[in-house]
């Protein structure tokens, strides 16, 4: 079932199984917060998405840097040796 949330964006809906105290959590921390708990499982969502999605970018920088560090060790090894020949 597709709805219109408050955004003015389309949402569907879903079936979520929690295990009970999972859902009693959250009905006393959405309820804390004045939030519903369909709200306050979406900003659960969003928070997680965006700390996965930041997990993900440092391991894809990280892999680049080590590529760059290889080509790197490479250039400068050529460089040595093309210094080398010169040299001599």
């Amino acid at each position: 079932m597709r709805r219109r949330y408050a955004r003015l964006v389309f949402v569907t809906t879903i079936s979520l199984h929690l295990p009970e105290e999972l859902l009693a959590a959250s009905r006393r921390y959405s309820a804390a917060l004045r939030l519903s708990r369909a709200e306050y499982i979406r900003q659960a969502i969003e928070r997680m998405n965006r700390g996965v999605d930041t997990q993900l970018r440092a391991k894809r920088m990280r892999e680049a840097a080590v590529k760059c560090r290889k080509a790197d060790l490479e250039a400068n090894a050529e460089f040595a040796a093309i210094e080398h020949d010169i040299e001599d």
